[in-house]
């Protein structure tokens, strides 16, 4: 990759302490996408990061572990590690019940993190970082979600003040930051939410205006109340999903999408906390008058202290487990088929819950660009310890190299991805039909699906990238505005080495 290849050339040419953060850099660019999920506290991040993995490892009760940066990585095998800030590892047991321990035994103010290694698909291609909630009254544990998030550098730069000169791991870590964000919101988006993300942004974007890098999730979506949502008709998740239209609207630029999700569901169905037990649980509740399980349903008081057959202690399971939304979606689901096997009724849970849509979005706008998003920071990594750098002549020597880097065909991926992703988070707005075709070239990486003309003969593709390359040059002269400009001129770029591409081969 060319941004490996400027670290390595550059490494004995800067300081010692610039080549540090020039290894940590490489080191980033050679593993899995790192993938931070942010949020306010109480907002279920640790549930989401639970579903997402599909094992219940993360602990959603408030403990010293939740005040921690937690990095779930794939190891061979499974294991904890306490991180500390001296740089000292102690290997951590897991709990009884499979998860971190809340509580740790150590002293947390000498803690960086805890790295987490999971045999595990999922982190096979994707590295899922649970922060600390942003809003919590512990302000040791905002500080360690801020420095990861880039957070503190940037609130230091506001205030005018310098940091450090020194480059230790924690700081290092927080220069290259997370490559992309999962944010979580509840259902009221407050200022700070887009403090942490603006904050985010800048610590990720490229050297100019910088791809997004990061989609929302509205959880606890199944709490919307239906009737204070115009438009929803009664349908809780109709509600949650005009709710996260509007989200949306107030997050962009600084997000590309808000998904509805309801993480306390999926944790459940994804993670084997929903047992066959939890299923005939169910079929005993479907079996109710109608009336009466209504009449439950109305409250989680009600629900548990209703005199009926299925045990007490067995509904607070439940109720733990899928809330009162996901009861009343599994009994729908058994009356409709009484049939359903276990298998089948938690599948229907899953489906319920949102999480496949989250999956395939992360996909879409992390997973697909990885390489590309992972070489973009690590870009604006190098880029911001030149800033950092006290000597004139190293941070005109890196300066010189990113320029010359920015100029050859390979590294235009980078500048292809921020013109994707600006348009895709409507931070540059482009008439539909153009930003289709943006997209359309962006996102894929065969030539056929790029020009829209999947399995066409080597010629047509040729014809039609040169006529659409001088379309879009067209456009960033005559017809643009500024934004549109500097995308078209991207785009213009992209089709011409594509016909080079098709011509030459």
């Amino acid at each position: 990759m060319s941004v490996a290849n400027l670290c390595h050339r550059l490494q004995p040419q800067v300081s010692a302490r610039t080549a540090a953060g020039f290894a940590e850099v490489l080191r980033r660019l050679g593993a899995p996408l790192q993938v931070a999920v942010a949020g306010r506290i109480k907002s279920g991040k640790s549930t989401l990061v639970n579903a997402l993995i599909g094992r219940r490892v993360a602990p959603t009760d408030i403990g010293e572990c939740t005040r921690l940066v937690t990095r779930f990585q794939y190891g061979t095998v499974d294991r904890v590690e306490i991180v500390f800030t001296d740089g000292r590892k102690q290997v951590l047991p897991f709990a009884s019940d499979g998860m971190i321990p809340a509580e740790l035994g150590v002293d947390i103010e000498r803690v960086s993190h805890i790295e987490a290694y999971l045999t595990n698909a999922v982190l096979q291609g994707m590295t899922v970082i649970d922060t600390p909630g942003l809003g919590s009254l512990d302000a040791a544990s905002v500080s360690r979600t801020e420095l990861l998030l880039g957070a503190a550098k940037h609130r230091k730069e506001e205030d005018g003040e310098e940091g450090s000169d020194e480059l230790d791991d924690t700081s290092r870590n927080a220069v290259a930051g997370a490559e992309a964000v999962l944010y979580v919101v509840t259902q009221g988006v407050r200022a700070d939410d887009q403090q942490a993300l603006a904050a985010f942004t800048a610590a990720t974007a490229s050297r100019e205006a910088g791809p997004v890098n990061a989609i929302a999730v509205l959880n606890k979506a199944d709490t919307i109340a239906p009737e204070s949502v115009e438009g929803a008709g009664g349908d809780v998740w109709k509600a949650a999903t005009l709710l996260a239209e509007k989200q949306a609207s107030t997050l962009k630029p600084r997000v590309a999408d808000v998904l509805p999700v309801i993480g306390l569901i999926a944790e459940s169905a994804e993670s084997g906390g929903f047992t066959s037990a939890d299923a005939d649980a169910l079929r005993q509740l479907a079996e109710l008058d109608d009336d009466i399980l209504q009449t439950m349903l109305i409250s989680a008081d009600i629900f548990t202290s209703w005199e009926c057959d299925v045990p007490a202690g067995t509904r607070l399971r439940l109720l733990e487990k899928l809330d009162l939304f996901g009861i009343s979606h599994g009994v729908e689901a058994i009356r409709k088929e009484p049939e359903i096997t276990a298998g089948a009724l938690r599948r229907a849970l899953l489906d319920a819950s949102g999480l496949e849509a989250v999956r395939q979005r992360l996909a879409v706008v992390f997973a697909a660009r990885a390489d590309g998003i992972k070489a973009a920071a690590a870009l604006a990594s190098v880029t911001a310890l030149a800033h950092a750098s006290a000597d004139p002549a190293e941070r005109q020597r890196v300066h010189d190299a990113i320029e010359v880097l920015l100029a050859k065909p390979e590294a235009h991926q980078l500048r292809l991805l921020e013109a994707l992703t600006l348009v895709a988070s409507g931070a540059v707005d482009m008439p539909e039909d153009l930003s289709e075709e943006v997209l359309r070239v962006g996102s894929n990486a065969d030539i056929g699906a790029q020009l829209g003309k999947p399995g066409a003969p080597r010629p047509e593709l040729a014809a039609h990238a040169l006529e659409r390359a001088g379309w879009w040059r067209s456009f960033a002269s005559f017809g643009a505005t500024p934004a549109q400009s500097r995308v078209a001129h991207v785009v213009h770029r992209a089709y011409f080495l594509i016909w080079q591409q098709v011509r030459d081969g």
